[in-house]
């Protein structure tokens, strides 16, 4: 995307900026040394043992009990040397003052008689004493005559380190090669210096005592043919520097180091740029990285691989690098790219739905950002709560997840996204006139139930489509999910937006006049399910079930208007016309022998309602059977909203002699508490704990708990879903009081009940 490509091109600018700036003002010198002793450790050698030292140490200077010593010791040590064959001699000792002048002859006469090569050392150092300006020491005239001569001095860095020697020096106003380059063979460009390698270790450079050398303790054969350096060692001498790696080691082991460094070639120590310029191209790679662990790998091995590749540029080539620039612009890369793909991850959180994973409202609207027009369709989850409740918060995804698969392979559809709990949306290329078949095989798809964590439930959903010319895809959504509220309000499985909100208001408020007409016109239906008493085998109650045949709009599933008719205030009237009817049956069945219970569905809004309250008990007074004959079912969700308050309200129910049933029982967040609180008569197991029981063993735990749990109330229970024999027979070994189900009967007409039971039929019988 372009602005993912900008952010990494600006976070590459900023990367390589911040290295450039690091390495012109010298910044993190300290951590640069430390990674230069680091790949000194790794790198670590032992010396070629080509140079080797003769010590001035502690024991030579006890021995001889003066210093400085007198000239006949280095003449000694000279001749001894050059006895053995030695390929040059090279001092590190100040010999630019006069001695006595019997030492200073036999010291130059030595000199001049070794037929091995003899370097003495010149000096340049600082005046001291307060004063400024340097002094050239260079050793006494009578000691030249047949030596060379090379500079020892050593160049400290500003923090007193010694990292690097020089390859020539001026004394005297003579440019002069340094002893390392001397030794080496190298050209002494004066005023030059090179690295000093210190991954040689000094305790591999052979080291001999001067007082065993003078006195012929030692093996010739040891020094045929070598480069040796003489020099102080001892603390008392002075002449000790500190250096990376080792601590404070003496002058002339840096001599040695140095000889050993320019034995492989002249390193270099090269500049900043290189590496950085590395580090960019590394971090061109942190930018295509296609996941977190990709980038992570790349972050973790970008440094390491400069640091490898400033090793082997150290070991094969002699190259140093100071790498801190390149790793500054790699972490500010590293970082910059890290922190881009936080924000698209939060930016990608905000377009999913937590609960399932599915993009959202805002994913929608940014997959669809406008200008050509879009058509958006909606599916409405209906009765969301109840299968919210019945199945668990922990398995809505898997619902979700089930019913986008049943969306997807009707519909075509490449996204779906989870715009609301209960509404999920997908682009569509129908228009409104074409819309229809989608959604009619979408519907019929839904009609086999939906399998979540092996129950198989039963899912409705009312759909809706609409068109934006805009490309307003939100603005299209929220009109499809107008449209399917409005196809639930009208009984419809699905509804195409019409343009205006009033017409959708204008709908079910008509809806709702002609429900009232159809009330007052006796037009509503009432059909009942019969309960079967399982103690003695017969039909002893039924549950009263309401249904409108709309004369224009045909059959109105419950489901679509008495939601409706609570929103608008009509559920008062609806709910008193059943109770008018189902009295009046009770009437007329008892009038031909059968004294059986009714049951009426009580929705919550009346469970506190006085004018219902009032028009009950003139219903029941002038009735001409015993209230105790009649039973409210109210659901578990809705006994559960304010149980102390419902408690209160059922119990005036109770005065009036109505019996109270608990519907749905096992759906909701029932407690012990709260069924022991109110005034139950029986409770009523939901048709999913039961209808799989016999087969099911956690569906069995619940149903027998239950059963159990009630008559220790002294509550009766009814089980409703009863669909096949085993289920029965279950329900019986159980204990359980009642069943209900299309296995007993379907929801019958009055007359039709009235004929089941005087056929005496008994096909459930045990």
């Amino acid at each position: 995307m372009p602005g993912r490509a900008f952010g990494r091109s600006v976070v590459w600018a900023i990367a390589a900026l911040a290295g450039a700036v690091a390495g012109s003002l010298g910044f993190g010198a300290g951590i640069e040394r430390g990674l230069q002793d680091l790949r000194f450790e790794v790198r670590s050698r032992a010396a070629s043992g080509d140079v080797h030292l003769v010590e001035i140490d502690a024991r030579s200077i006890q021995a001889i009990e003066r210093w400085p010593w007198p000239r006949r010791n280095h003449a000694a040590l000279v001749e001894r040397l050059d006895a053995a064959g030695a390929e040059v001699i090279a001092f590190d000792v100040d010999f630019s003052s006069r001695s006595n002048a019997a030492d200073d002859a036999a010291f130059a006469r030595a000199l001049d008689a070794s037929r091995t090569p003899v370097i003495l050392p010149t000096l340049r150092q600082s005046a001291g004493g307060g004063r400024s300006g340097v002094i050239d020491s260079l050793p006494i005239p009578q000691l030249r005559r047949s030596v060379a001569l090379a500079a020892v001095s050593v160049l400290p860095d500003g923090d007193g380190q010694v990292r690097q020697a020089p390859l020539g020096v001026v004394t005297a106003g003579v440019p002069r090669p340094s002893l390392s380059a001397m030794l080496s063979g190298r050209a002494g460009v004066a005023d030059a210096a090179f690295p000093i390698d210190y991954a040689i270790d000094p305790a591999t450079i052979p080291r001999h005592s001067f007082i065993d050398i003078r006195d012929g303790h030692f093996d010739p054969s040891a020094l045929a043919g070598k480069r040796v350096i003489v020099g102080a060692t001892a603390v008392e001498n002075g002449d000790r520097y500190a250096v990376p790696r080792y601590g404070v080691i003496p002058g002339v082991v840096i001599q040695a180091l140095a000889v050993e460094t320019l034995a492989r070639g002249v390193p270099i120590a090269a500049g900043w740029q290189g590496p950085l310029l590395l580090a960019m191209l590394l971090a061109i790679g942190f930018g295509m990285a296609r996941s977190r662990v990709a980038l992570g790998t790349l972050l973790a091995a970008a440094p390491m691989g400069m640091l490898a590749a400033a090793i082997a540029c150290e070991a094969w080539w002699q190259v140093q690098f100071p790498i801190v620039p390149a790793l500054i612009g790699l972490g500010v890369a590293g970082g910059g790219m890290v922190a881009l793909r936080i924000a698209a991850a939060a930016r990608a959180r905000r377009g999913i739905d937590a609960a399932t994973g599915l993009p959202n409202r805002v994913a929608l609207g940014r997959d669809h950002p406008g200008g050509a027009p879009v058509a958006i369709a909606t599916a409405r989850i209906a009765d969301f709560d109840r299968l919210v409740a019945s199945i668990g918060p922990g398995d809505v995804a898997a619902l979700v997840a089930r019913i986008c698969d049943r969306i997807a392979l009707t519909t075509d559809a490449a996204t779906l996204y989870r715009i609301e709990d209960r509404l999920l949306a997908w682009r569509v290329l129908e228009d409104a006139e074409t819309i229809g078949d989608r959604f009619a095989a979408l519907r019929a798809t839904m009609l086999s139930p939906v399998e979540v964590a092996g129950r198989r439930i039963d899912v409705t959903l009312a759909m809706g489509f609409a068109e934006d010319e805009a490309g307003d895809a939100l603005r299209a959504a929220g009109n499809a999910a107008l449209a399917a509220d409005q196809a639930i309000a009208a009984g419809e499985s699905w509804q195409v937006h019409a343009a205006g909100s009033e017409a959708s208001l204008e709908q079910e408020l008509s809806l709702m006049s002609e429900l009232d007409e159809a009330i007052d016109r006796g037009e509503l239906a009432v059909v009942y399910q019969p309960k079967l008493d399982l103690a003695c085998d017969r039909i002893t109650s039924v549950e009263a079930l309401v249904r409108w045949n709309h004369p224009a709009r045909g059959f109105l599933s419950p489901d679509h208007f008495i939601p409706m008719a609570e929103r608008n205030g009509r559920i008062e009237r609806l709910t008193l016309a059943v109770v008018h009817q189902t009295i009046a049956d009770l009437e007329r069945w008892a009038a031909a022998g059968h004294a059986i219970t009714g049951a009426v569905n009580l929705s919550a809004n009346l469970v506190s309602d006085q004018a219902f309250n009032q028009a009950l008990r003139e219903l029941l007074a002038d009735a001409k059977v015993d209230p105790a004959m009649l039973t409210f079912e109210i659901t578990e969700s809705a006994a559960m909203i304010d149980p102390e308050g419902v408690a209160r309200a059922l119990a005036e129910f109770r005065k009036l002699g109505v019996r109270i049933s608990m519907d749905d029982y096992g759906t909701g967040q029932s407690t012990l508490t709260y069924i022991k609180q109110l005034p139950l008569d029986e409770l009523k197991i939901d048709r999913m704990f039961v209808q799989f029981a016999h087969q099911d063993r956690g569906d069995a735990v619940l149903v027998r708990s239950t059963v159990a749990l009630a008559h220790e109330l002294g509550i009766k229970v009814v089980a409703e879903g009863i669909e096949v024999a085993e289920c029965l027979a279950f329900l019986r070994a159980a204990g359980c009081d009642m069943a209900q189900g299309y296995f007993i009967s379907r929801p019958l007409p009055p007359d039709a009940l009235l004929a089941l039971l005087a056929s005496g039929e008994r096909r459930w019988a045990a």
